[in-house]
C-alpha cells in the first residue's frame, strides 16, 4: 500500500518536523534532513538521484548533521524533509519485525480472563507503517549471536541512520510506540535489551513449533539464515 498524500497539510507537517528536530537537539541528538514524500516517492530534487525510498538529502550527510536552530529553519523552510537520526553516537538502533518487537515490548498476547503482561523493555520505540519496529538503545556492545544470523534484524550504528517521527514515507507516517519523552529520554542497556529480544525470539519459535503442521506450512519461517559473509550495508539498506 502506498500512502497517497501526507496526512497533514505540508506547512503543518514542516512545522511538526521542525519542532521534533528541536526537541532532539535539546537532548543532544543531532539530526539531518532526508528526501521528502512528493506523492510518489521520497524525492530530494537532485538531478542525479534516482532513490525512491528514504535517503539522506546530502551525499555527505554524516558531516552535515546539526543541533542548530538556525540550520533547522533553513532545512524545513520549504519542504517537509524526512527527519533522520544518525546512529552510533547518542544511541544505536535495532530494527526488527513487528511480531518480534511487540513481543519484546508487550509480552505474549492476552485474552479474556488473563492478566495483561508488563512490558519487557523500556526504551524509545519507533514503528513504520511497513511493519518495522526500531528500538533505540545505548551505543556499544556487539550483536547477540542469536540475532546476528537473522536477515530480519538490522543493527544501525556508525554510518547509518533511521527516519524519526513525524516523518512521512510512501507507506505512511513514522510514529512512536514509546516516545523518548514518555520515559524521560532514558535509553536501555544494549545487552539487557538484546536479552529481552532473544527471550521473545525463543518464545516465538516455541509457539511456531506448537502449531499444527498444516498451519506451519502456511506461515513463513520465523527466521531466514543470512548467507555466510553477507552483512547489510547500513547507509544503502533502507527498506522502510
Amino acid at each position: 500500500m502506498r500512502w497517497p498524500q501526507a496526512p497533514f497539510g505540508k506547512a503543518l507537517l514542516r512545522r511538526r518536523l521542525r519542532l521534533a528536530a528541536q526537541r532532539f537537539a535539546d537532548h543532544g541528538w543531532a539530526v539531518t534532513p532526508g528526501g521528502y514524500f512528493n506523492g510518489r516517492r521520497m524525492a530530494c530534487d537532485r538531478v542525479n538521484c534516482f532513490a525512491t525510498s528514504s535517503h539522506p538529502l546530502f551525499d555527505d550527510w554524516e558531516a552535515r548533521t546539526s543541533t542548530s536552530s538556525e540550520q533547522f529553519d533553513e532545512w524545513w523552510s520549504e519542504r517537509p524533509h524526512a527527519l533522520l537520526l544518525p546512529t552510533g553516537h547518542a544511541f544505536d538502533v535495532l530494527e526488527v519485525p513487528a511480531l518480534l518487537g511487540s513481543r519484546a515490548v508487550c509480552g505474549p498476547p492476552t485474552g479474556p480472563g488473563r492478566a495483561t503482561s508488563a512490558g519487557h523493555v523500556r526504551g524509545p520505540v519507533a514503528v513504520t507503517a511497513a511493519g518495522s519496529w526500531m528500538f533505540l538503545m545505548r551505543s556499544g556492545g556487539t550483536l547477540a549471536p542469536e540475532l546476528d544470523h537473522r536477515v530480519d534484524v538490522v543493527r544501525h550504528s556508525l554510518g547509518s541512520w533511521i527516519p524519526a517521527p513525524p516523518t512521512v514515507l510512501p507507506d505512511g507516517p513514522i510514529r512512536w510506540k514509546v516516545s523518548p519523552q514518555s520515559i524521560g529520554w532514558q535509553l536501555p542497556d544494549p545487552d539487557e535489551f538484546q536479552a529481552a529480544l532473544v527471550q521473545a525470539l525463543v518464545a516465538l519459535d516455541a509457539s511456531f513449533l506448537d502449531l499444527p503442521v498444516t498451519a506451519r506450512r502456511r506461515l513463513a519461517p520465523p527466521a531466514l539464515p543470512r548467507p555466510a559473509g553477507l552483512k547489510p550495508t547500513p547507509t544503502l539498506r533502507r527498506a522502510v
